[in-house]
């Protein structure tokens, strides 16, 4: 069974004998959030945490989000030796001692859940690195896992983003089911395409739900979405959080303190917010319609 977040943060943060609030400081992430991360079981811990919380901390330790989740492995030199920190326990010293090797990690990583989230052909990759490691008693398999969001030259993965987002009267996250969790693409066609994106790192794919952007967005249909864009910057569609609920509409200025919230299905009434009201996660790029033939 591939290590959890909290446990993965916690060996990183031993490796560097760093405190709550010294990661707190280096990452601009809450020290609550981090400890509610450190510890997912207690009255207020996150036992997903949001791509926004976990790509300042995999930033700065050098690693991917993948990683830092447990679903790719992280060389045994990054994670360092717990034994050896002051903040260590021995019974966290003994496990590390009689972990796994990396192949072992990735082999059972392919038999739980959490390979549903990764694509045939990661999958398919991650298995045949698993299967080439051949030097015995070595934690570290032979493949580069220095960029998860791509798999060959050329080509990038688009994976599935954390926050859930819903169209028309919202939805909690809870009762979100994606419909598409992960998309392979060729860059030099999806830059073709036009787009403009902040960075290969920041497209995300989540499923829009309901019918208020019926049109543009088909219920279901997966989104491409550019999280880097956290502000508004233009006319568009966007994901966004208000009122405590999480839309996909079209978003434009109403004058200098409100915006005025748009659904493309003309069946809905336009909605004025106030800009502080409004929290935005991303900005739409595109979208995939499927029509049943």
């Amino acid at each position: 069974m591939h290590m959890t977040i909290d446990k993965i943060l916690a060996r990183l943060m031993a490796a560097k004998s760093l405190k709550q609030i010294e990661l707190a400081q280096a990452t601009q992430v809450n020290q609550s959030t981090i400890s509610r991360i450190l510890k997912p079981n207690g009255p207020k811990g996150i036992k997903e945490p949001t791509d926004k919380q976990v790509r300042p901390l995999a930033e700065f330790f050098g690693v991917t989000t993948d990683q830092l989740r447990g679903f790719v492995p992280i060389a045994s030199e990054i994670l360092g030796q717990p034994s050896g920190t002051p903040e260590a326990q021995p019974a966290e010293a003994d496990a590390a001692s009689a972990s796994p090797t990396a192949a072992e990690l990735v082999k059972a990583m392919l038999e739980s859940k959490a390979a549903k989230a990764l694509s045939p052909e990661a999958r398919d990759r991650l298995r045949r690195a698993a299967e080439a490691e051949s030097e015995p008693g070595s934690n570290v398999i032979t493949a580069d896992f220095s960029r998860a969001t791509r798999l060959a030259a050329g080509d990038v993965l688009i994976p599935q983003y954390d926050v859930r987002a819903a169209m028309g009267s919202g939805q909690v996250p809870a009762e979100y089911r994606e419909f598409v969790r992960n998309v392979v693409v060729d860059k030099l066609q999806l830059d073709d395409l036009g787009l403009k994106y902040t960075s290969v790192n920041n497209l995300k794919i989540i499923s829009g739900w309901g019918q208020s952007m019926l049109g543009t967005i088909e219920d279901k249909s997966p989104v491409i979405v550019d999280v880097g864009v956290t502000e508004f910057i233009e006319e568009g569609v966007y994901v966004f959080t208000w009122l405590n609920h999480l839309f996909i509409k079209r978003v434009q200025l109403f004058d200098a303190e409100h915006y005025m919230l748009v659904s493309d299905n003309k069946s809905f009434d336009p909605q004025k917010a106030r800009m502080e009201d409004v929290h935005f996660q991303g900005k739409v790029l595109g979208v995939w319609n499927f029509r049943r033939l």
